[in-house]
């Protein structure tokens, strides 16, 4: 029986061959179609545009920011906004807001990770009775208005004492269901054999979960943790109903507190809304590789 021995593509021959066709030979990348980056390019201003816009606004003066029709850019650029948000006589207590904001969403975040982490690896791993129905209860409250826990919560936090106080909105939804559902996840995508070799080597389930399971969930644990910080940070309604001092206000609830009873200072209100949202801003720019790994992760196996 003979072969036939195929001819070795030469520069001659691969000479007429499609600039693309050549590059897939070789191995080379590919280039994506130029409506794909104008795609991405157009979706980049639909969500920049505010934020520029809420700069821009920020340093304008206050009769520029109410002027008809409106004007893209400052044509008199001043920081009077943030003099009178941070240094004016009757100027609200904003930093005080800010750092009220960043220990209830730390704190409340923390909380998050710690319960829904091992709540979803017990749903995961461990076998016990009526595990499968406590699930589906678990996961039934996500199809729930968040408006039906408020009078309970109240109620809750008052026989506590702890209304106006921050820890009436660090406390409640510590042990979310979809932070549950979320670890649960992505705890099922870890091959169990990391797990069954440190068993057999005498490691008990507390161990494997702390120094095995833990580790390498660190994308599934920074995105429960961004997206536990913005529910608390951005949250609106709660907080007007179980904080009353204006010491112990949150961010969002004191600046709504900057709009008088007949005129709106909108420069004032776009500086505030400006320090608002650069915190969150950078967390999102330093974790955002942990956020898009375990989002891509957490769905692989249900």
């Amino acid at each position: 029986m003979t072969t036939v021995q195929q001819p070795v593509p030469t520069k001659a021959t691969t000479g007429n061959l499609p600039a693309v066709a050549r590059r897939r030979r070789r191995g080379g990348p590919r280039r994506r179609n130029p409506l794909f980056w104008v795609v991405l390019v157009l979706l980049a201003l639909v969500f920049v545009a505010p934020l520029f816009y809420m700069l821009l606004t920020s340093i304008k003066t206050q009769v520029e920011a109410r002027s008809v029709p409106p004007t893209f850019f400052p044509s008199q650029p001043t920081l009077q906004a943030f003099r009178t948000l941070f240094f004016a006589d009757e100027a609200s207590p904003v930093l005080l807001w800010l750092a009220n904001s960043m220990i209830a969403a730390t704190l409340h975040s923390l909380l998050v990770v710690i319960i829904c982490a091992m709540a979803g690896y017990a749903f995961a791993r461990m076998e016990f009775p009526l595990k499968k129905t406590l699930f589906g209860v678990i996961l039934a409250t996500l199809f729930l208005p968040p408006f039906i826990f408020m009078m309970p919560n109240f109620e809750i936090l008052a026989r506590f004492g702890w209304l106006d106080t921050l820890a009436a909105i660090i406390l409640p939804g510590a042990a979310g269901a979809f932070g549950v559902f979320f670890m649960r996840q992505f705890f099922s995508t870890i091959p169990i054999a990391l797990e069954e070799s440190a068993r057999i080597d005498g490691a008990s389930q507390w161990r494997i979960f702390r120094s095995i399971v833990l580790p390498v969930s660190r994308p599934a644990i920074v995105t429960l943790a961004v997206i536990s910080f913005l529910a608390n940070w951005n949250d609106f309604v709660f907080p007007i109903y179980v904080l009353f001092s204006a010491n112990k206000l949150t961010l969002p609830v004191g600046l709504s507190k900057l709009q008088g009873a007949y005129t709106i200072d909108y420069p004032v209100i776009m500086a505030g809304a400006a320090m608002a949202s650069i915190p969150v801003l950078l967390l999102y720019i330093f974790v955002q590789r942990y956020v898009i790994e375990g989002v891509a992760s957490s769905g692989i196996k249900g």
